[in-house]
């Protein structure tokens, strides 16, 4: 493998909706530039990037791939991301490194949810957008709506650099009213003859060319100066212009094809390595102190780790991106977040499954290391002398929560750890082990990841499991205020054991006044972990307490806080005074006042007109226009509360306050409502009080299970 300056590399991510081509697209590529000697077929599951068992026996991306090909010159660092968006989390990596983004439609569905959620990504990144419209050889495709719809989505920089000359099944050939040509394609595709423009489309091509000059011109100052000179721009100025413009965000280029045909690829990869930027050319990322890093070839060597995964018998492999300088093998890098030293072995440049050795990589370039210690996903590493950390990469909220069970006994640590490595390769897996709720909770962003990551433990760490529906969070509270009493008084022999405490339980909220009469000494006041406040108030006069004994007061009713009475689950906004109370000269100890605090707390709890909280997100539903009226009324019948509705083109986004108990399976229900073209995320709003026949419902079934 030839070794590339920072101005011959591209780097290049795939996004599209599930079924878009991606796949089918990248190996095009890779047999057009000459890299494989023969196409694959997803079918087939002979492809490049598609190269994981899951994938093959699903025949679609689970996770991204990393290719690498030479087009005259030029290195373009390819990679293959899933269009599920269950599998989302594979690209936010991806775009992390790229430079530009290939967005694939498909001609006959046009923009799809999955576009409209790439997109954002994206966007956050600042990734230059490049449009291909694919298969405009399908009997129903339509070319132009698909390109009104892109225009209508993402406003008028969407800009068409060329257009079929027949689609549908007689597509054969393509219009590019860039370069003014017509490109005609052999019946097996591949290499085009040249030929002018059809009379019968001069007139709409030299129409799109105006246009794109006019474009063109008004965003660049110095060529607007020439085309009011000359009233053109020649096609060596228009790509200075096209260039300046993808740079700035201004023109969003779309060019149309066929892959799985072979026809229109070779002229894409053509504007690549011609018009798309270097990674010198784009903005620097950003720095974990809010700035922005500007790369230094010549300076001392940097990179960020983007994607790990671990092989048998090889270990993690680390993908990473070069951000400054070179690296070689053999180099000592000191990781940022740790401060340990670690040194690279043999690097590789990757073709999905296969890698090939090469002996350095310069700033812009993208490759892979394996057992690379103390390192991992995330991570930036660096010569010594050379500070500098990336901001990593934030992933969203999961969108589904399933408890994970082992159905063998004994392999709960395996299980754990097993999940642990596979959150590790994959971020977006989110994984608890939750003490509260007495289960292993997993999230992810769909159901089919969360199939995905049993398939995981079955097949590569041969554990068997199941998922169950996790219990829900719950928190505790009083309505009203109550006085309490309770003595603990225990004789067994040799020393027993006394406490009596008198204590007022309240509700706390803020800027509460001080009980009426009823003199406060101390007040202590505990920001509790699960949220919510613990407020203790010392009301003791006379010394009837000692006041050693009132941090283990404190303690007992922490205790009952964490295991509340209604449901096992935390309590919180509670004031507790302790006003009175005594104590025996022998048998008091700290655990008799434990046991007293405890015990009063609880009584009071449950006189207080104790009042159940359930967790409440704010969940938005991004739907075609046709599904909104049946997903509103879904949302309803889940004790929906819904916030409004903001259209996006030919998308309606649904804001709306759903109750976390109901969302349980919600992603497989919308998407059987919306024939898969809906999505949406959640994000924790705040904790309500739920109806009282479900507060008896969750009372009911948590004595039921303390008996069991």
């Amino acid at each position: 493998m030839n070794t590339y300056t920072s101005e011959r590399v591209r780097n290049i991510v795939l996004l599209g909706h599930a079924g878009s081509g991606k796949t089918t697209l990248a190996e095009t590529m890779l047999f057009e530039s000459g890299t494989i000697a023969r196409r694959g077929t997803i079918t087939a599951g002979t492809t490049v990037s598609d190269f994981h068992p899951i994938e093959k026996e699903k025949q679609k991306s689970v996770f991204s791939s990393l290719m690498t090909l030479d087009w005259r010159g030029h290195k373009i660092n390819l990679i293959d991301t899933p269009g599920t968006l269950d599998f989302s989390g594979e690209t936010f990596g991806s775009l992390k490194v790229s430079d530009t983004s290939i967005f694939v439609l498909d001609a006959e569905r046009g923009v799809e949810v999955g576009t409209e959620m790439f997109w954002k990504q994206a966007a956050n990144y600042q990734s230059i957008p490049i449009f291909v419209i694919n298969k405009v050889d399908h009997p129903k495709a339509d070319f132009d709506q698909a390109l009104e719809m892109a225009k209508e989505r993402f406003g008028r920089e969407v800009v068409a650099l060329q257009y079929p000359y027949e689609q549908g099944d007689g597509f054969h050939a393509i219009i590019d009213v860039l370069k003014m040509t017509m490109y005609e394609f052999p019946e097996d595709g591949g290499k085009p003859a040249k030929l002018p423009i059809p009379d019968s489309h001069k007139d709409r091509a030299q129409l799109l060319h105006n246009e794109l000059i006019e474009i063109i011109a008004e965003n660049d100052e110095s060529l607007m100066d020439v085309y009011f000179d000359k009233g053109t721009l020649d096609e060596d100025e228009l790509i200075d212009g096209l260039r300046t413009c993808m740079l700035n965000r201004q023109i969003f280029p779309v060019f149309c094809m066929s892959a799985e045909r072979n026809m229109g690829s070779g002229r894409l990869m053509g504007f690549i390595d011609a018009v798309a930027p270097n990674p010198n050319e784009v903005a620097g990322p950003e720095l974990v102190d809010g700035g922005e890093h500007t790369a230094d070839p010549e300076g001392k060597a940097g990179i960020f780790i983007f994607k790990t995964y671990s092989e048998e018998h090889v270990g993690d492999l680390m993908y990473f991106r070069v951000y400054n300088g070179s690296v070689k093998s053999g180099m000592d890098l000191v990781n940022a977040s740790n401060g340990n030293s670690s040194r690279l072995s043999t690097l590789f440049v990757s073709q999905g499954s296969k890698r090939e050795e090469v002996s350095v990589l310069n700033t812009g370039d993208i490759g892979a290391v394996v057992k690379l210690k103390d390192s991992g996903f995330g991570d930036t590493l660096h010569e010594k002398g050379f500070d500098f950390i990336l901001k990593s990469i934030e992933y969203p909220a999961p969108t589904v929560r399933m408890a994970i069970k082992s159905l063998k006994t004994g392999d709960e640590d395996k299980i754990g750890m097993a999940l642990n490595q596979l959150h590790r390769e994959d971020p977006s897996l989110y994984v608890e082990h939750s003490q509260e709720l007495k289960q292993m909770i997993v999230g992810g962003q769909g159901e089919e990841h969360l199939a995905a990551i049993k398939h995981s433990l079955a097949n590569r760490f041969k554990l068997d499991t199941e998922f169950i529906e996790p219990r829900i969070p719950y928190r505790e509270t009083i309505t009203k205020g109550v006085k309490s009493h309770y003595k603990h008084k225990k004789q067994s022999g040799g020393a027993g054991q006394y406490g009596e405490v008198y204590m007022l339980v309240e509700p706390w909220y803020e800027d509460m006044p001080p009980p009426a009469e009823i003199q406060v000494r101390d007040v202590q006041t505990h920001e509790l972990p699960w949220g919510g406040k613990f407020v203790f108030q010392n009301c003791i006069v006379g010394g009837v307490i000692d006041n050693r004994f009132m941090p283990a007061i404190v303690k007992g009713v922490m205790e009952k806080l964490e295991s509340g009475p209604l449901s096992g689950c935390r309590a919180r906004d509670i004031r507790v005074s302790v006003f009175d109370g005594s104590m025996h000269s022998v048998d008091s100890n700290e655990a008799a006042f434990k046991t007293a605090g405890l015990m009063a707390f609880k009584q009071a709890f449950m006189d207080a007109s104790p009042q159940l909280l359930e967790p409440v997100y704010n969940v938005e539903v991004l739907v075609p226009s046709e599904f909104m009226g049946d997903v509103m009324g879904d949302l309803s019948t889940r004790r929906g509360q819904i916030l409004g509705m903001d259209s996006e083109g030919s998308l309606q986004t649904i804001r709306a306050r759903v109750p976390l108990s109901e969302m349980n399976r919600y992603y497989t229900h919308l998407k059987s409502i919306t024939q898969g073209r809906a999505t949406y995320h959640m994000e924790f709003s705040e904790y309500a009080p739920v109806p009282r026949d479900i507060q008896e419902r969750v009372m009911r079934e948590t004595m039921e299970m303390e008996e069991a």
